[in-house]
Formats: C-alpha cells, sequence, structure tokens
C-alpha cells in the first residue's frame, strides 16, 4: 500500500510538549520563513473574510489554536489592521515554552493574550470567542481526536472555524523533502516536515472527520501550497 494511502499515525517531534532550547528557536524560524515561501497564510484569513460576510460586525474576538511562535496571528493582525477591522486575538498552545516564546516574538502586539492551554481540557470551551483558527495543527491528532476537538471548537466558537493544513499529495510531500534537505539546520524541521505531510489530510478524510464530528454547515476548498481550508459557520 502506498504511503500516501492513508494517515500517518507516527509522532512528531514537535509533539513532545516539553520541547525546548535553541533547537526550538531554530524550528520555530524555519518554519516562519518556510510558510513565508509557500505562500499558505491567506488561506486563513480568507477564511476569516468568508465568516465576516456571514456575519458583519465591527469588531471581533479570534483565537489561534496551536500558535506556535504566534506567525500566524501576526499575519491575521497585519491582515486586519489593512482593513481598519478591529480584532482581539488569544494565541493558544499547549507548550509552555512555545507560548513564552511567543509572547517575546510579538512583544510589539501587547493587546495580544496568551495562555498555555490544552484544548482537551474541559476548560478549554469555557471562554467563547467568535471565530477559532486552526493553521497547520489539526494533523498532529488522529481522526478520532480530531472528533473531540471540533466538537470542542464549537463549543468554543460562537460564529464559525477556520482550519488551514496540508493536503497528502506525494509532490508536497518530495518537495519539502528536498527544501528541508538543502535549506533547513533543524533535526526537528527535517523529521517533522515531510512526516507532517503524511499525517495530513484528503478530502474524503476531512468529510469523513467532519460527518463523524455530526457538522453539515461546511465548505472544503483546496489553495495553492497544497493546503485544505475548511470553513464551518454556525
Amino acid at each position: 500500500m502506498s504511503k500516501f494511502a492513508q494517515r500517518s499515525k507516527e509522532k512528531e517531534l514537535m509533539d513532545d510538549l516539553n520541547c525546548s532550547g535553541e533547537e526550538l528557536n531554530q524550528t520555530l524560524r524555519e518554519l516562519k520563513t518556510i510558510n513565508r515561501w509557500l505562500g499558505g497564510n491567506y488561506v486563513t484569513t480568507s477564511g476569516l473574510a468568508k465568516i465576516f460576510k456571514s456575519y458583519p460586525q465591527d469588531s471581533y474576538s479570534v483565537v489561534d489554536i496551536g500558535c506556535g511562535g504566534g506567525d500566524m496571528i501576526r499575519v491575521m493582525d497585519d491582515w486586519a489592521k489593512s482593513l481598519k477591522k478591529p480584532i482581539k486575538f488569544t494565541g493558544i498552545d499547549a507548550n509552555r515554552n512555545i507560548i513564552e516564546l511567543a509572547a517575546v516574538r510579538l512583544a510589539d502586539l501587547p493587546k495580544v493574550t496568551w495562555n498555555v492551554q490544552n484544548v482537551f481540557d474541559n476548560e478549554f470551551s469555557e471562554e467563547k470567542v467568535d471565530i477559532s483558527t486552526c493553521t497547520l495543527f489539526t494533523h498532529h491528532f488522529t481522526d478520532s481526536e480530531l472528533v473531540t476537538l471540533l466538537n470542542s471548537l464549537r463549543a468554543k466558537s460562537r460564529l464559525g472555524i477556520v482550519i488551514n493544513d496540508l493536503h497528502r499529495h506525494p509532490l508536497a510531500y518530495y518537495s519539502i523533502k528536498w527544501l528541508t534537505r538543502v535549506f533547513s539546520k533543524s533535526k526537528m524541521v527535517q523529521h517533522d516536515a515531510c512526516l507532517s505531510v503524511l499525517r495530513s489530510f484528503s478530502r474524503s478524510d476531512w468529510e469523513r472527520i467532519l460527518q463523524s464530528a455530526e457538522i453539515e454547515n461546511f465548505e472544503i476548498s483546496w489553495h495553492w501550497a497544497f493546503r485544505w481550508r475548511v470553513n464551518i459557520v454556525f
């Protein structure tokens, strides 16, 4: 059977919630560069725009789940400012070391709230927001875990959810494998980048997962940089 036929269950090095130090710093720097090169960040902002259109209001609250080093929050904040649209951002990650780095890296955005929190904890959905976003986060979980995650996000979010994640495709796999071998100095990036593709999704994967979570009002769209965007509107 082809290794692209179904989602890999192998864990990434990044899944270690205690990872820290210079290896983590180097990994976050390289991931920021890779995502900027490949141009997949607009997938999230265009998803937000669709929810804004469905629910026009003066301002919004947005939580970025698995926010990592805060790169996507900066992208969303720059985009919101270009539209003159006030958004209150919260970044959530289960790794305290990552949250501390994100707070330093985005110190020029003092209104962003940073929380160390596990999305599977009961307290996660208690504080409501308008929209939850996940960028390159959902592939870290099994199908059954994603059903639980989607239910938690549905309980937390008043308006909708925007998911931006990878398409499991041979070209995506071999492209990132070549790029990281040539340009990456991080063993974590070299290991996790290819594995991220193998853990990611086909359209039928998303359809099955969303059906299991009993979510009906969704849109799945494919975008450049081998990304799927899943927009869920309530």
